[in-house]
């Protein structure tokens, strides 16, 4: 054999060789394909393999984003749940938290949350005070819806005090109920004068009016000897009429209350503002009544004077008050006390202020009783509103 078939021999074995190594290690289609071809499946498994492992990882973080967000919403859920709503702060926290929960996990649950939370924002928004008991300066204060008996605000209402002049609201409902002719003439005597507290009157001994007058001028600027007349000159004299007081409290409820004349300046005339609502209710019946504590003004003929006379209660001439019937009162003792019936945002309401520091206080803690009631009313019409739609 020449050297040169020799060579080709050898050539010939290797190639073969190759074949046989490549057919060994490789797929048939690889080898069908060409060298091209191998390189592109490997390539596009391996950018697939990747952008899984990225979507895996990307889901992961979302996730634990989401659940860190979700934590953090019922946290603050619960905390506005706890505090005391005065500004509604916590709960927009909560929609706002509830809010990026949706966002970051982007499912229904996270959306359904901030509907849940936006409808319970909405009302405590409004209702944000209405939550919110207002501060009273007065010692004893009773509120009450004077139709359904509802009780919105109560503050040391069984506690027993002098109540002064708002004893005459009872004296002008046993002289309403006798039913007695308020054209009856009837004259101021020294009986009449103040024994307690040495007080004066512009009514002096002698003056001559009729019972219907003493009755407006005890009920709308608590005139103490105009009251003392009426108690006087009822049927069976003073004495007979403060048990018909204290019979007539026992009637109405009014179990802490006792009286010992007819004006309020004794310092033993005494009830709790829960006592008051329900003589406040009572008297409220009465067409008189009503007149005669809500008149502004009004003036008598004493001699050849005329003497003027105006509401104790300034808030008869507020145009934005819509008062039923009031009466005021004050002693040393007593201090600022007040009760009325005045419609509140449709409702009629019982207000009972006892030993408060002064009128502007007194004022003041109806005004801020006021502004309650409304916002409990407010809040009741998105509650009833959210309901009907619900």
């Amino acid at each position: 054999m020449t050297h040169g078939k020799l060579q080709w021999l050898r050539r010939a074995t290797a190639v073969l060789s190759l074949g046989v190594t490549l057919s060994l290690i490789a797929p048939p289609s690889l080898m069908a394909a060409g060298a091209p071809a191998k390189k592109k499946p490997v390539a596009a498994q391996k950018v697939k393999a990747q952008a899984k492992v990225k979507a895996v990882g990307k889901a992961r973080v979302v996730s634990a984003r989401a659940k860190r967000v979700d934590k953090r919403a019922a946290a603050l859920q619960a905390k506005a749940s706890a505090e005391r709503p005065q500004s509604g702060k916590a709960r927009r926290a909560a929609v706002l938290a509830a809010k990026s929960a949706a966002v970051a996990g982007g499912g229904l649950a996270a959306a359904s949350a901030v509907s849940a939370v936006d409808h319970k924002s909405d009302k405590s928004e409004a209702a944000s005070s209405a939550d919110e008991l207002p501060k009273l300066s007065a010692n004893a204060v009773f509120v009450m819806d004077q139709n359904s008996r509802e009780v919105l605000v109560s503050k040391n209402d069984k506690v027993v005090m002098p109540i002064a002049s708002l004893t005459k609201l009872m004296t002008g409902l046993l002289v309403a109920d006798a039913k007695l002719s308020l054209d009856e003439e009837i004259t101021i005597t020294e009986d009449d004068l103040d024994i307690y507290k040495g007080t004066g009157s512009r009514l002096s001994v002698g003056t001559r009016l009729t019972r219907g007058e003493a009755m407006h001028l005890a009920l709308m600027s608590s005139e103490n000897r105009a009251a003392h007349a009426l108690g006087r000159t009822y049927p069976g004299g003073i004495v007979n009429f403060v048990r018909l007081m204290n019979a007539k409290a026992a009637e109405l409820g009014m179990r802490d209350t006792r009286y010992v004349e007819p004006t309020g300046l004794s310092v033993e005339n005494r009830s709790s503002a829960r006592d008051l609502g329900m003589l406040v209710a009572a008297a409220y019946q009465r067409p008189l009544l009503r007149e005669f504590t809500t008149s502004q003004g009004y003036s008598v003929e004493s001699g050849r004077r005329v003497l003027q006379y105006h509401n104790s209660n300034r808030l008869t001439a507020d145009p934005k008050w819509d008062i039923g019937l009031q009466k005021t009162g004050y002693i040393s003792e007593a201090g600022r006390c007040m009760v009325m019936s005045a419609k509140l945002a449709g409702r009629q309401v019982i207000m009972v202020f006892l030993d408060a520091a002064d009128k502007s206080a007194r004022i003041g803690d109806a005004q801020r009783v006021r502004r309650y009631v409304e916002s409990v009313v407010s809040a009741d019409a998105i509650e009833r509103l959210a309901w009907r739609k619900g």
